[in-house]
């Protein structure tokens, strides 16, 4: 499949937008300033609430963070806890990572197992051994990497191949396990002698973290208007070697408005909407709400004959669950997930309606789960939560700009 970004500014946004066989799949807008995914702090525990089995943790002056204790491996406390156990206490000065953005009045979710992420590779703290993405399916190859990656292999940090390690020379992997393992150690040697709320790490922004994520999985091309992220984009593909991997290019405005010649505006504007029509007449009404989102389908304009009305219903629905599957990427909507279908009675179409949606959530980067469907004929799917949804991101960083108008107005 033909994978190209683009790197562009809408307003005072950057947003790369993710094309697959020349449509738009993912629209990723740069997080506000406040965003601290992927960061690594030195952490201090100011709470542990027994009873919901987590730490809260303060990792910025001010900045409370979630920490699971269940999924709490071999935590890394600083010098300043001489214990010499894997206990998390009350007071504890410790390495923690940001794994997942807030969430409205949910603080972001921490972890002390650190993951370090390369092209091909993942060293991963607070577990140990080696092991192949599930996608990878070829016994050969999976036999194959683990023989390459059996040489690294530590107690301290587990080493993930990838999906994009398939058919990756083995030259090319030892310089990114080296480089990884160096990252990991330098973090780590200086990271136990740093004050509380240190930062000692800062993930690069999103656009350069997506080109490295999709050039594990295969050739793109990158393209963008703006002249200063062509020179860092450009530096950020030379340093790590990527030249083969990832053409990058910078947009000739004579061509037009490169937001208008990919449709970004026009899918943005769509994936903003509550109502979303489909081709057929039909269309979607999609609902976030605190607890879930809500995603019901309706026949609208869609006509057909009435003695094949089912067979009718059924279209409807097959071309929804194809929109659904879209839009779950574009609003990178996550958590509990209810569709409403329109009503079918024989249990095959539901089975075929099922397996088509299957199909198309088999599509998402993000891990989705389509659970079942209930007796009451909804569809309950989950999503992986890990950054804001885009509605969501959009309008922080509006009040974040509104914010820092008024200050330099005061």
């Amino acid at each position: 499949m033909e994978c190209k970004l683009v790197v562009t500014k809408k307003e005072t946004h950057i947003i790369t937008a993710v094309l697959e066989d020349g449509g738009i799949t993912e629209l990723l807008p740069e997080p506000s300033k406040n965003s601290f995914l992927g960061n690594i702090y030195v952490g201090k525990v100011k709470n542990i609430v027994k009873n919901i089995g987590a730490a809260f943790v303060e990792f910025e002056k001010g900045q409370m963070g979630y920490l699971p204790l269940e999924k709490a491996g071999r935590p890394i406390h600083t010098d300043t806890v001489k214990r010499g156990d894997d206990r998390i206490l009350i007071g504890d000065e410790l390495l923690v990572q940001v794994v997942r953005e807030a969430v409205k009045t949910k603080p972001p979710t921490l972890s002390v197992n650190l993951d370090f992420s390369g092209k091909y590779l993942v060293l991963g703290t607070g577990r140990s051994g080696i092991h192949v993405s599930k996608k990878i399916t070829e016994k050969a190859e999976r036999e194959r990497l683990k023989e390459m990656l059996e040489p690294y292999a530590s107690d301290e940090y587990a080493l993930i191949a990838r999906t994009g390690s398939k058919a990756a020379k083995k030259e090319t992997m030892e310089r990114e396990i080296l480089f990884l393992r160096k990252r990991y150690e330098t973090l780590i040697r200086t990271g136990k002698h740093k004050t509380v709320f240190s930062k000692l790490y800062e993930e690069a922004p999103l656009y350069l973290e997506t080109i490295k994520n999709r050039t594990a999985d295969g050739k793109i091309t990158v393209e963008t208007d703006i002249p200063e992220l062509y020179e860092q984009i450009s530096g950020y593909i030379r340093e790590n070697q990527w030249e083969e991997a990832a053409a990058l290019s910078l947009w000739d405005e004579e061509h037009g408005k490169l937001s208008a010649v990919c449709h970004l505006d026009r899918t943005l504007e769509r994936a903003l909407r509550k109502k979303v029509w489909l081709k057929s007449g039909g269309y979607l009404i999609i609902e976030p709400t605190e607890a879930l989102v809500s995603i019901d389908v309706n026949t609208g304009k869609a006509v057909g004959k009435k003695k094949d009305v089912q067979k009718h219903f059924l279209k409807i629905n097959k071309e929804a669950a194809v929109e659904i599957a879209l839009q779950l990427k574009l609003r990178n909507l996550s958590g509990i997930i209810l569709v409403d279908f329109i009503d079918l009675e024989e249990a095959a179409a539901k089975e075929e309606l099922l397996s088509c949606f299957r199909a198309e959530l088999k599509k998402d980067p993000v891990p989705v789960q389509l659970v079942d469907m209930t007796k009451l004929g909804l569809v309950e799917l989950t999503r992986k939560k890990t950054r804001k949804p885009l509605y969501e991101e959009l309008s922080e960083n509006v009040r974040i700009e509104e914010e820092e108008q008024e200050e330099t107005a005061g």
